[in-house]
């Protein structure tokens, strides 16, 4: 990674340049322009509204955008069930622990009242004003509206305004004030609500109202949206990357890539995760900034492949990110459950097999995988508990086996296995994407950034591991697993995992010269490993060739077909490398 690494990749959409529109003056403009047009009296303006969305911004923004007009706002949600009814009905799902609930299959009409939306409805009917302005998550369910406007914002966007605490939980019935239990309430219960309501009425937008910068809204019309989304699934892409700071974090990522300083260091980089990273279209000189879990949930099949779609449905499996102990700490020593037990205690359909795919490392450098021979799973669980209770530092050593780990190893970590990786490390994770079920054993004594000792969840990972994981089977079946697969002209493919457990299939390349890839009906999610630069092609000339640098993730939608992949600029005729991961079908 270098200073040339893209924070801010776009994808370029074209033939709508004229159908957006950068702040509240100008989209008054144009909704001004609209209301014209349809002629009536009165025109009622929907704006259903992500939950998160600064809908009193918004409110203000267009009083003063369309102050030539007569306006009145409705609040859809007044029609709402009380916090007190919400909590009431969502509360066996969210738990009493501060990280994990059971997922919801709620949908937000089972939180309005009848009888309010008829109220609400007569008061719209009843409103003189030449503008009625209907807000909120669920407006839609109100009325339907003359216009039709989806205020909508990004899930990193959403966790930054809920760790400061600017906003709380959806019909909460009091602020919580722990960012881990906020999150838990979004991840359980209200985003997957909001997108499945996303999906039912995004489609009937009239316009699309980006939110995620303060007092600088973008809207586009929901056609340009809706190309803007066919464009990207038929293109290789790169997603929107974010950093977060951790205990552990290490130095690797603030100078590779030139971050701002931070009080403390950069542990994660997200540049490979569709359902929290977010994607820009540009058209013309105006930049969107939208979910990128839109394109999983509007254009599955496209990006997905078919057979991904009708296994996971719209959800997008894999997961590429960066976890940097260069410079460190060690991460938390854990566990991952498999499918059965995530199924049963939290509702989610499979679980987070992973990998640790070598980017660089210091000398010395370690990951701990598996179970060291003979050792006395009681005894182990007896330790873990006296360290969790303060008792003793848990003795990591004495139970669990370390592998030295230098760049480009490639250590596979199937759902059971006790791991984590060392100070000195740059890790490229590769894994499913059920994100946060992650059982910490034992965090090394450490307390999280916000001053709370980091939860710890001895009680589920006593229940997942799997005491045959000792280091016979791990060195055999998870470190190293590397098979030459074929090999051409400038070129060599291998086969380095996953596991056989694992529905993710990894490949990588070596190449000085060209290398043909072929879609094999699952969608494709590539990192170049090595080398300062390649050049990805069309085979069909279907897309325009792109460009990718060191470490940078991109995407290739199953709807590419085959696609080439060359050295470029300072790597043209040097042998550089890139992996790839893809759903086994």
């Amino acid at each position: 990674m270098s200073a040339d690494y893209d924070q801010e990749p776009f994808v370029p959409i074209r033939g709508h340049d004229e159908e957006a529109w950068a702040g509240y003056a100008a989209i008054g403009g144009e909704l001004a322009r609209a209301v014209e047009r349809l002629g009536r009296p009165k025109t009622v303006i929907v704006v259903e509204s992500y939950p998160g969305v600064r809908r009193a911004e918004i409110v203000a923004g267009f009083r003063q955008a369309l102050s030539a007009f007569s306006l009145d706002v409705r609040e859809a949600e007044d029609a709402a069930l009380p916090p007190s009814g919400v909590q009431r009905r969502i509360e066996r799902y969210l738990t009493d622990d501060r990280v994990f609930g059971y997922l919801s299959s709620f949908r937000i009409d089972e939180f309005y009242e009848a009888d309010k939306l008829e109220d609400l409805r007569a008061s719209i009917e009843a409103s003189s004003a030449q503008i009625v302005l209907v807000t909120g998550f669920g407006a839609s369910l109100a009325v339907r509206g003359d216009l039709r406007l989806y205020a909508d914002l990004t899930r990193w966007e959403i966790q930054q305004r809920l760790r400061s605490g600017e906003i709380g939980g959806w019909r909460e019935t009091q602020r919580e004030d722990d960012p881990l239990k906020r999150y838990k309430r979004g991840f359980f219960f209200e985003w997957r609500m909001a997108d499945r309501f996303k999906r039912e009425h995004l489609r009937a937008a009239d316009y699309y109202l980006d939110t995620n910068v303060r007092d600088a809204p973008v809207m586009v019309t929901g056609r340009a949206l809706f190309a803007g989304l066919a464009q990207a699934a038929g293109r290789p892409f790169r997603l929107v990357p974010y950093f977060d700071p951790g205990v552990w974090g290490g130095q690797w990522l603030q100078r590779h890539i030139g971050l701002p300083g931070r009080d403390h260091p950069y542990a994660w980089g997200f540049d490979g995760v569709p359902e929290e990273n977010s994607l820009y279209f540009r058209y013309g000189a105006v930049r969107l900034e939208l979910p990128a879990i839109n394109l999983v949930l509007f254009r599955s099949i496209e990006l997905l492949g078919e057979p991904v779609y009708a296994r996971f449905g719209a959800e997008f499996p894999i997961r590429f990110d960066f976890l940097d102990t260069i410079g460190g700490q060690n991460l938390s020593l854990q566990v991952h459950p498999d499918t059965a037990y995530i199924r049963e205690q939290f509702g989610m359909a499979y679980t987070q097999d992973e990998s640790y795919y070598i980017l660089e490392a210091e000398p010395g450098a370690e990951v701990y995988l598996g179970l060291r021979e003979n050792i006395s799973a009681d005894g182990m669980i007896a330790d873990l508990r006296a360290a969790q209770a303060g008792e003793i530092s848990f003795p990591a050593e004495d139970y669990v086996q370390t592998f030295p780990a230098s760049a480009h190893d490639h250590f596979l970590i199937p759902a059971g296995t006790v791991h984590c990786s060392a100070s000195g490390c740059m890790v490229l994770e590769i894994s499913a994407t059920p994100y946060i079920f992650t059982f910490k054993l034992w965090d090394w004594d450490r307390v999280g950034l916000d001053g709370r000792p980091r939860p710890v969840h001895l009680e589920h990972g006593e229940q997942v591991i799997r005491w045959d994981r000792t280091t016979a089977w791990t060195e055999a079946e998870c470190v190293n697993r590397v098979e030459e697969i074929e090999r051409g002209p400038g070129w060599t493919e291998e086969r380095t995992g996953l596991h056989k457990l694992q529905f993710i299939e990894t490949r990588r390349h070596w190449f000085s010269e060209t290398v043909s890839h072929e879609q094999n009906g699952s969608v494709h999610m590539l990192n170049l490993v090595s080398g300062e630069e390649a050049t990805v092609e069309s085979v069909d000339g279907s897309f325009e060739p792109f460009v990718v640098r060191y470490a940078e993730t991109f995407i290739v939608p199953a709807a590419v077909g085959g696609y080439t992949i060359r050295p470029s600029g300072p790597s043209a005729g040097r042998t550089i490398g890139t992996i790839k991961a893809y759903v086994r079908v």
